[in-house]
């Protein structure tokens, strides 16, 4: 194994090794596209599992598998395969860095199949030492790391390589977010894995929590009131889930977020047909 953290509690790639291996017969012998690659740790154990895996990266001089090569990608332009290739995308710690995630989701719709899965592992906004670390300074690790700024957020920049610059983790994002992009785009969640504990959340879940709880449903109960003109039963489904990712105490608890989204619609295909609600330009300006 290329990089030991595969068998560390503590790294995400923990609990990809562990989500990929239990679902073995279902991977074996599907095309997946590792993007980020990074080092290629991944890539490997999905080749262990009988994958047709197809390794993708910004910089892809990092990668260190020899069995398979490593393509370079920018997936603000575009992802160098044919519209639904793949039957699976990993994009394990990569939404985070990418500037326009709205496209990369567009890009991940376009390379799979449909019924395809995507699955995004991210570090989480959601949990509660998160939400409290944005309050205090606006960063995710209150004490332990600056805002994102143009010293400590620029991981690489080579122009020798690449006009292209890898962003740190400028662009972190929270389930609901997460979740409306991947609606934008033609997915939805299939499923949420717990990661790890985060101790932090831990101690201010009992005091947090009735609060979330309470509010949530406050807000809930108060939208479903609204938009006259929206069927009840739409509001109920687009709510209902909003709500349910919200006072998910795995969510609130979880050091990162390991989302599994399928997906269900073709970029061309995807209509909000909610024309009452959308509002004229004269007015938004």
């Amino acid at each position: 194994m290329i990089d030991p953290h595969v068998d560390n509690p503590k790294s995400p790639k923990y609990y990809i090794k562990r989500y990929l291996y239990r679902n073995r017969d279902i991977l074996k012998g599907k095309i997946v596209l590792d993007i980020p690659a990074g080092n290629g740790t991944a890539t490997e154990m999905l080749l262990k599992l009988g994958c047709r895996v197809e390794p993708l990266d910004l910089f892809p001089e990092y990668f260190l598998p020899k069995a398979v090569e490593c393509r370079r990608a920018n997936i603000a332009e575009k992802i160098p395969v044919n519209d639904s290739y793949a039957d699976c995308v990993l994009c394990q710690e990569g939404i985070e860095h990418f500037s326009d995630q709205l496209k990369a989701f567009r890009e991940f719709n376009r390379v799979l199949k449909r019924g395809g899965r995507l699955i995004v592992t991210t570090p989480s906004y959601s949990n509660l030492k998160a939400k409290l670390s944005y309050l205090l300074f606006e960063t995710e690790y209150c004490n332990k790391l600056m805002p994102p700024n143009e010293i400590d957020s620029i991981w690489m920049s080579d122009k020798s390589i690449t006009d292209e610059i890898y962003f740190g983790h400028i662009f972190l994002i929270g389930i609901q977010k997460l979740r409306l992009l991947a609606k934008l785009a033609g997915f939805k969640i299939a499923e949420v894995n717990f990661m790890r504990l985060n101790k932090t959340s831990l101690v201010f879940f009992p005091l947090l929590y009735p609060f979330i709880l309470v509010s949530s449903y406050f807000t809930y109960w108060r939208w479903m009131r609204k938009n006259k003109n929206v069927p009840g039963e739409i509001k109920k489904r687009v709510y209902k889930e909003q709500l349910a990712v919200n006072i998910n105490p795995k969510i609130l608890l979880d050091e990162h977020l390991f989302v599994v989204f399928e997906k269900v619609d073709e970029l061309d295909q995807i209509a909000f047909n909610m024309k009452s609600l959308f509002k004229p330009f004269k007015t938004i300006m």
